[in-house]
C-alpha cells in the first residue's frame, strides 16, 4: 500500500466517523425541531465550516429553540446573550475593573467567551453594539484595553432576528451581516410536524 493509499484509506475512516458524529447531532436537534431538515443541514454545515448563523424568522417558529438545541447537542460551552437597546459593547466583549485589593486591573470576559454564542433578537441592539461582535467573528479574539484576548476554538455566533418588526430595532450593518456564513429562515412547521408535536 503507497503513502496516498494509506492516505485515502485513513480518510474514508475519518469520513465515517464525522458522518456519524454528525447524525447523532442532527438527530438530537430533530428531537427538538420537527420537519425542518434543510435548516438543521444549513446549522451543521455552518457549524462544520466554523462560520457563524443568521437566523431570521417571525416570532414563534423555534427561532431560539434550533441555536439551543445545536449548542447543547455538542460538548461546547455555550452563552446567551439577549441583545437589547440598553446592551452596552462591554457586556459583550468584557471589561476591565479595578481591583481595590491587589491594586491592578482584571479582566472580566463578556458574553462572547465561549464556544457557541446566542445572540438572542441581534437586531434590538444599539449599532455599537453589534460591532462589537466584528472582531470576535471574523478574527476569533477580543481586544480589549489594548490587551488581546483569543475566544475558545470551536467558536461560532449563532444570532437570531426577527426581520419583521422595525419598531425599536436596528438593521446589522452590512459588514456585521457579511461576517454569517449562512442566514437561514426556519419557517412554521408543516402540519403532521405540529401534530407530532402536539
Amino acid at each position: 500500500m503507497t503513502e496516498a493509499n494509506g492516505r485515502a484509506a485513513g480518510d474514508g475512516a475519518d469520513l465515517d466517523t464525522l458522518s456519524r458524529v454528525t447524525g447523532r447531532v442532527r438527530h438530537n436537534i430533530e428531537r427538538v425541531i420537527e420537519g425542518k431538515p434543510d435548516v438543521v443541514t444549513a446549522a451543521l454545515v455552518v457549524m462544520l465550516a466554523e462560520g457563524h448563523l443568521l437566523i431570521e424568522d417571525v416570532p414563534g417558529v423555534g427561532k431560539t429553540m434550533l441555536s439551543k438545541a445545536l449548542a447543547r447537542s455538542i460538548d461546547c460551552t455555550v452563552r446567551r446573550i439577549q441583545f437589547t437597546p440598553d446592551l452596552l459593547p462591554s457586556d459583550v466583549t468584557g471589561v476591565s475593573v479595578f481591583n481595590q485589593d491587589s491594586r491592578q486591573f482584571e479582566f472580566r470576559p463578556g458574553g462572547v467567551f465561549a464556544n457557541i454564542v446566542v445572540g438572542d433578537e441581534i437586531n434590538r441592539a444599539s449599532p455599537k453594539t453589534q460591532s462589537a461582535l466584528l472582531e470576535c467573528m471574523e478574527e476569533r479574539q477580543v481586544t480589549v484595553d489594548n490587551t488581546t484576548y483569543h475566544l475558545e476554538s470551536p467558536f461560532m455566533v449563532i444570532a437570531t432576528q426577527n426581520p419583521i418588526e422595525m419598531e425599536g430595532t436596528y438593521a446589522l450593518p452590512e459588514a456585521q451581516r457579511d461576517r454569517f456564513m449562512a442566514r437561514v429562515s426556519v419557517g412554521y412547521p408543516v402540519e403532521a410536524a405540529e401534530i407530532a408535536m402536539l
